[in-house]
């Protein structure tokens, strides 16, 4: 059998022979690996393919690969090396402590927006029902992570999109079902579904970038769903968007969180105050950016 048959062309494999192939180990296999694909995106692909833990990669180095596993590896590296995202190879992200399923459905859930979650959960208390509005929920992760950590509030998490709904609902079953927490899903374009309500904190991870940034064409972007990237000329269009209309859907006294892209702060901050909100403020990620704006409504 020749070596063309077995080995993804575009994997980047060189053996010298089918028996080195066949024989390739935890070690040989990330080795080779690497040559194409980062050496985290590697190991994470690796353990994927072998259902296992970071640990027994470390621990197993020697360990033959089998037919299934060498196959199902090399077709991951292939994807990676195509520029697949490892998060829709591996169909999960992990966010807040917590592992979503994500699809090309969805945004694949990123560390910056752990502080949108962070400054959220600062503002809810842990033991009253505040009701909590999540715009664009995407694969639900900031919904479930704030359910996960304050389940007496009630979370409505909306969606324009059907397919991703149905990924949020998935992690929120899987990843809620050991409590009591009152959630809702809705199909709705921002506030169109939500119109009747009024809620205590209403928080957003919109699409922020704008229309003609190069980023699109490039790394992971070039495959998540435009409609949740890119958001007019400026970005601010979903952002302007939420702002004009969220202080009618507040209840007095209630908050406006939102992630928006490191040079909006100024933007979202002066179209917060001529919508009514104070005691505005502007968060700075892990990397030390402008990334999430607060207000609140009286």
């Amino acid at each position: 059998m020749a070596l063309s048959r077995v080995i993804p062309a575009k994997a980047g494999i060189q053996c010298r022979t089918l028996s080195e192939y066949e024989m390739l180990t935890i070690d040989s296999a990330l080795q080779l690996a690497r040559r194409d694909i980062d050496s985290v995106d590697a190991r994470v692909l690796l353990q994927h393919a072998l259902q296992s833990k970071r640990a027994h990669l470390a621990a197993h180095p020697e360990q033959v690969l089998n037919d299934v596993q060498r196959t199902q590896f090399f077709e991951y590296v292939s994807q990676r090396k195509n520029g697949a995202p490892v998060a829709y190879i591996v169909g999960d992200r992990e966010f807040f402590g917590l592992k979503f399923k994500v699809t090309p459905a969805v945004l694949i859930p990123r560390p910056e927006t752990e502080l949108l979650v962070e400054q959220a959960l600062a503002r809810l208390p842990e033991h009253h029902p505040w009701r909590v509005l999540d715009l664009g929920t995407g694969s639900g992760a900031i919904a479930v992570a704030i359910a996960k950590h304050r389940p007496h509030v009630c979370v409505t998490a909306v969606d324009a999109h059907a397919d991703a709904l149905d990924i949020a609902r998935v992690n929120a079953q899987q990843l809620l079902a050991d409590q009591a927490t009152s959630f809702e899903f809705l199909q709705s374009d921002w506030f169109s579904a939500v119109a009747d309500k009024s809620f205590d904190l209403i928080l957003a991870n919109p699409p922020y970038i704008a229309d003609g940034d190069a980023h699109l064409c490039q790394g992971d972007l070039r495959f998540e769903p435009r409609h949740a990237l890119a958001a007019g000329p400026r970005g601010l269009s979903a952002l302007a968007h939420i702002i004009a209309n969220a202080a009618p859907r507040l209840a007095s006294g209630g908050w406006l969180l939102l992630e928006h892209g490191y040079d909006q702060s100024k933007a979202c901050a002066e179209l917060m105050s001529s919508a009514g909100f104070v005691a505005i403020e502007t968060y700075r990620d892990i990397a030390g950016l402008d990334r999430v704006t607060v207000g609140r409504f009286f």
